[in-house]
């Protein structure tokens, strides 16, 4: 679906901000608050905007120790694999990659230790053949 310049616009405000209100979004792009409404249900219906979500503080972030961990399994058993991850509270999110792994998983986790037991969970899951982590230091950009 090709989207114009205004629902990028409406894109990078939610994007800020999620609870903006339809009204200060019409006033920050210069449009009528029915305009809005209307692109914001447009963008809704064809799935350009498939919800909303909870952006954590950075005070937060900081206080949790994030890594990703690469994942190394055979194609046979990554739906059960992938299943037993969801289970996962501290995963945050799974990514299927191209190259030596298969697939990429962000973890956070309140302590060191916490991320240590993660980690060793999701290699004992059967069909898990290797993993390799690398712990993120700092954020540079997160959009």
């Amino acid at each position: 679906m090709d989207i114009s310049d205004k629902d990028k616009q409406l894109i990078s405000l939610l994007r800020d901000n999620a609870r903006l209100s339809v009204s200060e979004i019409a006033r920050r792009l210069s449009v009528s608050r029915t305009a809005a409404q209307m692109r914001l249900e447009k963008l809704e219906r064809n799935g350009v905007i498939d919800g909303y979500t909870v952006r954590l503080s950075s005070g937060f972030l900081k206080s949790q120790v994030r890594a990703l961990v690469m994942i190394k399994s055979p194609p046979a058993n990554r739906s059960r694999i992938e299943k037993a991850l969801a289970e996962i509270p501290q995963l945050t999110s799974l990514y299927s990659i191209s190259g030596v792994f298969d697939l990429s998983a962000m973890i956070s986790a309140g302590s060191v230790e916490e991320l240590d037991d993660v980690i060793d969970e999701i290699g004992r899951i059967e069909g898990v053949v290797d993993t390799m982590s690398s712990i993120i230091l700092s954020s540079k950009i997160d959009r």
